[in-house]
């Protein structure tokens, strides 16, 4: 399958070469996330990590707000195999964007609450406007953001996502940054300009090699320290003999440019 053979009615999926763009598109609720709406997001990233010729993605929101969490209009009254399944796809969804071997950054204007939240932490790259802001509220409501915690706890320091799920409370764009949730944060004008750029410059990466590294990433990440070495030893060392490698390190001797296969 490739990115494009799927109507949406929630996302919209466009392509620019090698570079995926993806846009929750329910902009009058905010890009809630529906269970509809989550599963067709499942589903488009499962096509772009089918997809030999996406590179890099980028997933951003329509209206004002990049995301505002689950949508709390089909969450009252519910039998439990519903929220069951609803936090199943969520779940699932969150765990197929580090699984692909595309990187995604997210885009983020206005708000990332909630679910929306826990997107943005999951996310492998984030570039925020300056006036974004992100919370984790679901306290307030009296539903613990226990699945946007898993996330939010893996890209920030305790203190801070105890913080936010505790309290609910919106931070800024800037002290998102200085915590490592946000990668860059720019002015609301140069945002879809700078996410650009930072795709590029990973698609004048080798694709098989990035795709290779991410997955090494994540999974060394909660090994102990000499496991997590002997694993990426093995990665390397196979990563060594491959052809982009020995293109790339012999490009960088005769002081070339690379070609990728």
């Amino acid at each position: 399958m490739t990115v494009g053979t799927q109507a949406y009615q929630h996302i919209l999926v466009e392509r620019e070469g090698r570079l995926a763009l993806v846009t929750m598109n329910r902009p009058q609720r905010r890009n809630a996330l529906s269970l509809e709406h989550m599963q067709e997001l499942l589903a488009c990233f499962r096509a772009i990590g089918a997809d030999l010729g996406v590179g890099a993605v980028i997933l951003s929101g329509n209206g004002p707000a990049f995301c505002a969490g689950h949508d709390l209009s089909e969450m009252t009254g519910q039998e439990p195999e519903f929220y069951s399944q609803l936090f199943g796809v969520c779940t699932e969804l969150m765990e197929t964007i580090q699984s692909i071997p595309q990187p995604v950054i997210a885009q983020v204007h206005g708000v990332a609450t909630a679910a929306g939240c826990q997107l943005v932490a999951t996310c492998d790259m984030v570039v925020a406007a300056g006036s974004a802001r992100f919370a984790t509220p679901g306290v307030k409501i009296g539903l613990f953001c226990s699945t946007p915690m898993v996330a939010l706890s893996r890209a920030v320091p305790a203190k801070l996502a105890l913080e936010m799920l505790l309290t609910g409370e919106l931070i800024s764009a800037e002290a998102a940054r200085e915590a490592g949730l946000v990668n860059r944060v720019v002015a609301a004008d140069e945002l879809v300009s700078t996410t650009h750029a930072l795709a590029e410059k990973i698609l004048s990466a080798s694709a098989t090699v990035v795709g290779l590294g991410k997955q090494a990433f994540y999974r060394q990440l909660s090994m102990p320290q000499h496991e997590a070495y002997a694993y990426t030893r093995d990665v390397m060392a196979s990563n060594a003999s491959l052809a982009d490698a020995q293109e790339g390190i012999c490009a960088f001797l005769e002081k070339r440019p690379p070609q990728w296969t």
